[in-house]
């Protein structure tokens, strides 16, 4: 198996051109207005239009009103959903797109459960619980609680970085990883060589 790479919060186009140089597979676009990485439909849109073949755009919601999804998929043509907060199966399937669920992992967390209940999803996120805060914190979970059986694939996120990453995945074996703080030089701003280091480190695994 091929690990793939998603750099998430993208909001420049030289932070989108660094990510795919350095071989990511799948880049983020954060749809969610009190995320310090949030980017305007504007934006977004036009970052997407310089997005090269065969890399994928993965648009990223937390409880999102559906007219507000529905009017960025009028534009942007993103290729698959990512939910991040407590959006039902129906809620995360009806806009007949790809997408995939993320679940704040704590003690306690029945993964086994979230898979069927989110039966359909191309796979689970899995991220930090932290109070009040839908993602991004940074924050690393117990990868422990990651059950060995678990029907859907895993994106494993939570507090990776590039000195971190290699640990992760030899502990884990997720399908994916996918990084935002642990590659900023600051908050919705990357820097390109931490994100050349995590994907080669990742991919070198």
């Amino acid at each position: 198996m091929s690990l793939r790479v998603k750099i998430c919060g993208i909001t420049r186009a030289q932070d989108l051109h660094a990510a795919c140089e350095a071989g990511a597979d799948a880049l983020g676009f954060v749809f969610y207005d009190k995320s310090p990485r949030h980017v305007s439909l504007g934006t977004a849109t036009a970052l997407l239009r310089e997005l090269p073949p065969f890399v994928q755009s993965v648009g990223l919601f937390v409880n999102a009103d559906p007219a507000f999804v529905e009017s960025v998929l009028h534009v942007a043509p993103l290729d698959l959903l990512q939910f991040h907060g407590d959006e039902t199966r129906a809620d995360c399937a009806r806009y007949g797109r790809p997408w995939i669920k993320a679940v704040r992992v704590s003690a306690g967390t029945d993964l086994l459960k979230c898979a069927a209940d989110f039966a359909g999803a191309r796979g689970l996120l899995l991220d930090a619980f932290v109070p009040g805060v839908p993602g991004g914190t940074g924050e690393r979970f117990d990868w422990g609680l990651i059950p060995p059986d678990l029907p859907l694939p895993v994106v494993l996120s939570g507090g990776l970085d590039p000195a971190n990453v290699v640990d992760a995945v030899r502990t884990v074996r997720p399908w994916a990883v996918d990084v935002s703080s642990g590659v900023e030089a600051a908050k919705g701003i990357k820097d390109p060589q931490k994100v050349a280091q995590f994907i080669a480190r990742a991919r070198a695994t």
